[in-house]
């Protein structure tokens, strides 16, 4: 199996898993916004889950602590996408973790905005 080394276009790359995207355009596609999604979905779960006060403390702590996992594995799972140095998949991770944060701020900052009454 020959590694590329540097920064290169095109669908023929090996992301996460031998044979896969296959060198086809279609499941080059699909990798690109699966590695979209990995980064958005991390980011999203970087603010979530809120616990409520009347909460186990024991059950809120397995509760993040399992979130936090999940998110830990999926920062990796990026990670190893953009070490195929795909420049196509490296762009897809950077726009799945931008729009993931905007998103994120966006709601946080919207919900934290109090209402104002029309005049």
């Amino acid at each position: 199996m020959n590694m590329q080394m540097s920064f290169h276009w095109g669908n023929e790359a090996t992301i996460l898993f031998t044979g896969w995207p296959n060198q086809t355009t279609g499941m080059y596609i699909l990798a690109l916004f699966f590695v979209f999604v990995l980064a958005f979905a991390k980011e999203a779960l970087s603010v979530w889950p809120i616990i409520k006060q009347t909460t186990n403390p024991m059950v809120a702590g397995i509760a993040q602590a399992s979130v936090y996992s999940v998110r830990v594995g999926m920062g990796y799972l990026v990670m190893l996408a953009v070490m195929s140095f795909n420049v196509g998949i490296f762009i897809a991770a950077v726009a799945g973790h931008t729009f993931g944060d905007l998103v994120v701020k966006a709601s946080s900052l919207a919900l934290a905005k109090p209402s104002q009454p029309e005049v």
